[in-house]
């Protein structure tokens, strides 16, 4: 749902501090009860209420009415076009959930695939049977080789029946770097084989990088995470575009 509000563009919306669970109105606590957790509120027009919200990993934007008794949800427009939603919910909801976010990814048993002194990370969920993950491992070879990016790999099992075992041989090899690197190389003619019996700590790993995966609602590989010039976490959803991955990796 989108709100269009007839108003001057100088009633810009102040973010305010996070609001307290005993603070919210009934009206609000009643999204709070289905699921929305309230992240702060925050200054609108014409005596409506801003609330950020998350919702399934998703920022909300709810306008309490001044009754006090109504929720609308939705983008608040002024007449100039502005969306003066989307200030408060980047402050309040997209930056901590990117930070979040990123420190998750960061404490999965991920492959590296180039430098760690790269200057630019990316994470990508990666499936060894998944041939555009294979695609996106030879689009980014410029960057990796050329020193400028680190792809980590957070190995998943999801597309055949083998890909646990694929994904936990390559977490398991002396050198899994060296490993993903001759897996990825090979491409269709890999001999990558999947373990018979995959060791408790290995299994472990496996399990926090595919709980990451649905918990945070992905359902296919590669899921590419990354971080834009102004540190904001984006994604992209399979093998990007050849436009698209100065966007993602960066100047060559």
């Amino acid at each position: 749902m989108r709100l269009t509000a007839l108003l001057p563009l100088s009633l810009a919306l102040l973010a305010a501090p996070l609001v307290q669970a005993e603070d919210l109105p009934k009206a609000i606590q009643q999204l709070q009860a289905k699921g929305a957790e309230i992240k702060g509120s925050f200054d609108a027009p014409n005596g409506l209420r801003g609330y950020a919200a998350e919702y399934q990993n998703n920022a909300l934007a709810l306008y309490l009415t001044p009754d006090g008794k109504h929720v609308l949800v939705g983008s608040l427009f002024d007449e100039q076009g502005k969306d003066l939603s989307a200030e408060p919910l980047q402050k309040l909801v997209y930056a901590p959930m990117s930070k979040e976010i990123w420190a998750k990814m960061e404490k999965t048993a991920w492959i590296a695939d180039g430098k760690d002194s790269a200057p630019r990370k990316v994470y990508l969920f990666s499936d060894p049977n998944c041939p555009y993950c294979n695609m996106f491992w030879e689009q980014a070879r410029p960057w990796v080789e050329s020193g400028k990016v680190q792809l980590r790999h957070i190995m998943v099992g999801i597309i055949r029946e083998d890909s646990p075992g694929k994904s936990a041989a390559l977490l398991a090899a002396k050198d899994p770097a060296k490993a993903l690197h001759e897996h990825e190389k090979a491409g269709k003619a890999s001999n990558l084989k999947p373990l018979d019996k995959v060791p408790d700590a290995v299994q472990q790993k496996l399990a926090a990088n595919m709980a990451l995966m649905e918990e945070m609602g992905l359902q296919a590989t590669p899921a590419i995470f990354y971080q834009d010039e102004q540190g904001n976490l984006q994604s992209q959803q399979g093998a990007p575009r050849p436009e698209l991955l100065g966007k993602i990796l960066g100047k060559r």
